[in-house]
């Protein structure tokens, strides 16, 4: 069934078996095709996906956010564009609201940003993110960039951006503290505008004596937002 039917993968066979009377798990199916030496069906149709990133690497741009806690407890996106061939680093900005239009924005900056470059990229790695809307694939298409999106809970997949970003978490940001306000004076701003290329956020090192301020005045703004809830609830 599964050679004459090469679109067709163990789940698929298991259904169509269920159909025929055969009930047969979907592992059953896994360890049968495995031991007739034939690859899950996208495998059978084409190359795998390692082989057509290797052969693709320079027309390949992967697209990830990466997300950033300051101290006052708001959540920082990095939107991080990646040439696969060079790993070069596009850093297309930073936001506490990465809404759809401000994402598609991001999108029309790089390309102009890449100039005559853009001509070489072929296709866009993003994930199923509901902040690329159909606009933000419609500038890509629009420079003949086609869209891949990756299989749901797949990470993998866009290997190249999870382990960059996962390097700048474990390298860099996960060793200072994030206040909020844009100071592009202080070296540690520095460094952050280095790696991601705009300093835009205001960086101080983690010393104990910072860390003890930073709870406290995470307390004291949890605190408050408590007060303030029981009195609407009273109130209200």
């Amino acid at each position: 069934m599964a050679r004459e039917n090469r679109s067709w993968g163990y789940r698929r066979i298991q259904g169509e078996l269920i159909g025929l009377g055969h009930r047969v798990a979907a592992s059953t199916d896994w360890t049968i095709l495995k031991r007739a030496g034939l690859d899950p069906a996208p495998r059978r149709s084409g190359p795998t996906w390692r082989r057509f990133l290797a052969a693709q690497a320079h027309a390949i741009l992967p697209v990830d956010f990466a997300h950033v806690d300051t101290v006052v407890l708001c959540r920082l996106y990095i939107m991080i564009v990646i040439e696969h061939g060079t790993r070069r680093i596009h850093p297309a900005g930073i936001t506490a609201h990465p809404t759809g239009a401000w994402v598609t924005q991001q999108a029309r900056n790089l390309l102009m940003n890449l100039g005559d470059r853009a001509e070489q990229f072929r296709f866009l790695i993003r994930d199923r993110d509901s902040k690329f809307t159909p606009a933000f694939d419609a500038v890509f298409t629009g420079a003949d960039i086609g869209i891949i999106r990756t299989p749901v809970r797949a990470p993998r997949a866009n290997a190249i951006a999870e382990r960059w970003i996962g390097t700048l978490r474990q390298k860099c940001l996960d060793h200072l503290l994030i206040t909020g306000p844009p100071q592009r004076s202080t070296p540690a701003a520095l460094l952050i505008g280095a790696v991601l290329g705009a300093a835009t956020i205001m960086i101080r090192p983690v010393t104990p004596s910072t860390m003890a301020v930073a709870l406290c005045g995470a307390t004291l703004l949890v605190a408050a937002v408590g007060v303030l809830a029981l009195w609407l609830l009273r109130h209200g």
